[in-house]
């Protein structure tokens, strides 16, 4: 096994672990987030419906020239202000965070860092 799958494997557990506890409702959704190599993406979602109520991500139109040319930890924190003002536009401002079992550091502490600054409650 080489180092790469042990550490997909590492991050497969942490994820299923926390999936445990997290569950997203319609009065206080998950917002989950996912990260690649270049991009950041997140979700709102409402684990009992099965909705995805918000997304956004570097790729999302309305996000791509605004975060073009800046570092990867100044990307999430912009997509996490925008997934914010989205969900806050929606009447929403508690949710549950899933940082999906990467470690709270970095671009994902960015986002989530981004979205409290936009009025989300978590």
């Amino acid at each position: 096994m080489g180092t790469l799958s042990i550490r997909r494997l590492a991050r497969q557990r942490r994820r299923e672990r926390v999936r445990k506890k997290v569950k997203g409702t319609p009065a206080q959704p998950r917002l989950c987030v996912f990260r690649s190599a270049s991009h950041i993406y997140a979700q709102v979602i409402d684990d009992e419906n099965s909705l995805t109520l918000a997304a956004a991500s570097t790729l999302a139109k309305d996000l791509r020239e605004q975060v073009k040319g800046l570092k990867k930890i100044e990307q999430a924190r912009e997509v996490g202000k925008f997934i914010g003002k989205i969900i806050k536009d929606k009447g929403l401002e508690k949710v549950v965070f899933d940082r999906n079992g990467y470690l709270y550091h970095g671009r994902v502490k960015a986002l989530s860092e981004g979205a409290r600054e936009s009025g989300l409650i978590f």
